[in-house]
């Protein structure tokens, strides 16, 4: 299993399939590959990975239309899975779901032994910025292990203590008849652990708030929207390991641009002779390193119609797998001057009769509203 899978090939479902199908195949699987089902077989527990992992993406609408997308090469991990280390975190992923299947979840559900919370944040970037790649910088604020206990929340010299009602499980089982009721104990409070001296500095709780100033890694070719997640940047878990980061891209837009995917197009306004013609011109580029901006010089094919576009390819932004960069599509938009001088009209008219054509309009100023002024 050291290739991945396709996600709806590991839960089995269609590419449609909506969010109760693949609850009802999760479980499924779960029930069929659970460790504690299949104690000390490695290739059920591989599959039970495999199967939250798909689970957790394509559960997540955000994740699944990235995943959709991309496959496994999402930029940057965005949007992907959490990347579980050990059933614990499965387990802890997924509570609701498998205290439905087991009655609680497994060891007992002590949060002592969970990862922290996830936090997010947002950061804008140019489409420069986005087209070559960058570092930026980030102020998050979020809690962290207390220094003086190192995140065990007991005062220096002690230790928790593993909770005797419920033996360190969190939750304690109440028999009526035939079923057997787990609830959260009410000692721990579900910690699994008691603290009969608690540490001055975070007060018990093992950690405290802190401003941290991150270094961002953004991929070059990163859309609006993409997500970047940064594994234990998150909060700090009690006396567990830390949660995740997500930061949320936003791609200014350049008025010289409109982009599509990893492809830009930009427009080039040319007059009638430059059309007919043909002519060479100048059109904008992303610049290259080392320059704020750029442009180009192109051959515009005499006889160009407006609409007709002109394509530089690998001028657009790279794509995010990795497999080259999109193209550069100019957009011809021919210009009709609003008024004419009196030696342009008699040239102008001169080209139509030329052509056999005879133009009556008259030049702007003469028109129909101004020979009725005339009359009165």
């Amino acid at each position: 299993m050291s290739e991945k899978r396709d996600y709806y090939q590991v839960l089995g479902v269609e590419r449609g399939a909506d969010a109760a199908e693949l609850k009802k195949a999760y479980r499924r699987l779960a029930m069929d590959h659970h460790p504690d089902r299949n104690a000390g077989d490695r290739e059920s527990e591989a599959r039970f990975k495999e199967a939250s992992e798909a689970y957790q993406v394509l559960s997540d609408p955000e994740k699944r239309a990235l995943y959709d997308r991309y496959g496994h090469n999402v930029p940057g991990g965005a949007g992907g899975p959490a990347g579980f280390g050990d059933m614990g975190d499965v387990f802890s992923a997924f509570s609701d779901i498998f205290g439905d299947m087991f009655g609680g979840a497994r060891g007992g559900g002590a949060r002592g032994q969970g990862r922290g919370a996830d936090i997010e944040t947002r950061l804008t970037i140019t489409l420069l910025e986005a087209a070559r790649g960058v570092n930026k910088e980030v102020r998050v604020r979020r809690h962290v292990a207390c220094e003086t206990c190192h995140g065990s929340g007991a005062a220096p010299g002690t230790r928790p203590e593993v909770c005797q009602q419920c033996g360190g499980r969190g939750q304690v089982l109440h028999a009526q008849g035939f079923l057997r009721i787990a609830t959260t104990c009410p000692v721990c409070r579900g910690e699994g652990k008691v603290i009969r001296k608690p540490c001055a500095t975070c007060d018990g709780s093992g950690s405290t708030v802190k401003e941290d100033t991150l270094q961002i890694g953004v991929p070059a070719g990163v859309e609006d929207g993409a997500t970047l997640r940064l594994t234990g940047r998150g909060e700090a878990g009690p006396g567990g390991r830390a949660g995740n980061l997500y930061v949320y891209l936003e791609v200014e837009a350049d008025p010289r641009f409109e982009r599509d995917g990893a492809d830009l197009h930009t427009e080039v306004q040319v007059s009638f002779p430059q059309a007919a013609l043909g002519d060479r011109l100048w059109v904008p580029v992303l610049a290259e390193e080392g320059a704020d901006s750029a442009r180009v010089e192109i051959d515009l094919p005499a006889g160009s119609q407006p609409g007709d576009t002109i394509t530089l390819k690998g001028r657009g932004l790279p794509r995010v797998d990795g497999h080259g960069s999109g193209a550069l599509i100019v957009h011809v938009r021919l210009v009709v001057p609003t008024s004419l001088s009196p030696a342009q009209s008699e040239h102008l008219r001169a080209f139509a009769e030329a052509g056999g054509q005879h133009v009556t309009g008259e030049t702007r100023g003469g028109g129909f509203f101004n020979r009725k002024k005339k009359r009165k």
